[in-house]
């Protein structure tokens, strides 16, 4: 149907890379996303407080401002201490010991990885979206079960594995399904840091064989059948917790 001119691997290729960094940024998401949801039903003031600013900052910001910002601003940041350290290092030992030549084991400048950024900025954004799908989660569980396993003796991390996860995952898989579907999309925007994925070696293709429809078009059904088999695979999960519940 559509005449690739011999860029069907590397398409592919890209496409394997797509799904890795969204399933990483996905696990990403969900610890972080854990954490804030705890953070922000504690009784903590501080951990609330951070967890709010957590979760405000990122929903109000574009992901594509976030993605430049966390990748260009992370490094300069990075490489800005590292320069720090290293002139710190030599000051304090050419005071201590002027005859003593200091060689530096930190390295001067690093240059991060597409990759490891990409992972990094897309699991650190959604966790804040999947703070308030776990929050919601948590909350629409009855208060009185976990009152009940309280007075049965259970302490309180055998009462969040027996009785609060089972029915927060069945209250969170909605949320957890439609954010699960805009993070791998939003997996597009790591090709505009370097990174060789599927979006990216889709534009490479199109810009030499003046083809761009073709390819463009070959990149959505990729990510068409991504999400087709994702929303598959998430009700077969809302299924098998609904039969459980019942």
């Amino acid at each position: 149907m559509f005449d690739l001119q011999g860029y069907e691997v590397s398409i592919l290729n890209g496409a394997w890379l797509t799904v890795q960094v969204a399933v990483l940024s996905l696990l990403l998401a969900m610890v972080l996303g854990m954490l804030g949801a705890l953070a922000k039903l504690s009784r903590s003031r501080i951990a609330k407080a951070v967890a709010t600013v957590y979760t405000t900052i990122i929903r109000g910001i574009p992901d594509l401002v976030l993605m430049m910002l966390i990748f260009f601003g992370g490094q300069i940041l990075l490489n800005n201490s590292l320069y720090g350290i290293n002139e710190w290092l030599n000051n304090y030992f050419t005071q201590s010991d002027p005859n003593h030549e200091w060689v530096s084991y930190v390295p001067d400048y690093i240059d991060v990885s597409p990759y490891i950024a990409g992972i990094l900025t897309i699991g650190f954004i959604f966790g804040a979206y999947m703070a308030e799908t776990f929050r919601g989660a948590i909350m629409a569980v009855d208060a009185g079960e976990m009152e009940a396993a309280k007075a049965y003796g259970m302490s309180p991390a055998l009462a969040f594995r027996r009785i609060l996860m089972p029915q927060m995952i069945r209250h969170a898989l909605p949320g957890f399904g439609n954010n699960w579907l805009v993070l791998l999309k939003t997996t597009a925007l790591v090709s505009i840091i370097g990174l060789e994925d599927m979006v990216r070696m889709g534009s490479l293709a199109a810009g030499t064989t003046k083809a761009p429809f073709t390819f463009y078009m070959a990149v959505s059904i990729i990510f068409l059948f991504f999400t087709a088999v994702s929303t598959g695979l998430l009700k077969l999960v809302e299924r098998k917790f609904s039969i459980q519940a019942r």
